[in-house]
């Protein structure tokens, strides 16, 4: 009697094995939303916060700008060198080198006729070479 009890074993799967598995499936299901959005949210303030560095330091530079165009002695210098503009009762020189200058606006040149003018003009120089 005792080899048939040691011979007969218990089934690998019990019921409470099984009840066990389904709470910890329950349970992992359950919580992988969550962690899912936490995740997601910190990446979401990590970016934030990039951001709003790269936006502070945009400030800054707009605030020294901003200082700079509140000094007279700069707006008279931006004038003078960008805007090529002088003072009353002063002589300005302008030197041409032939080389443009560079900032300056160029001149425009003209722009080639609409291909159907240029087309009308072969026609005609063609009806003139035409004897008749």
């Amino acid at each position: 009697m005792a080899r048939s009890a040691a011979g007969r074993s218990r089934p690998r799967l019990t019921s409470r094995a099984a009840v066990l598995a389904a709470v910890i499936c329950a349970i992992t299901l359950s919580l992988a939303y969550p962690v899912r959005e936490y995740i997601a949210q910190r990446r979401q303030i990590g970016q934030l916060g990039a951001q709003q560095q790269a936006l502070s330091v945009q400030l800054s530079q707009l605030q020294a700008q901003q200082q700079q165009l509140n000094d007279p002695a700069y707006i008279e210098q931006f004038a003078r060198d960008k805007l090529h503009l002088c003072m009353p009762k002063q002589t300005c020189y302008v030197i041409i080198d032939g080389k443009p200058a560079a900032g300056l606006i160029q001149p425009r040149t003209a722009s080639p006729s609409p291909w159907y003018d240029r087309l009308w003009q072969s026609v005609r120089e063609a009806d003139k070479k035409t004897p008749r």
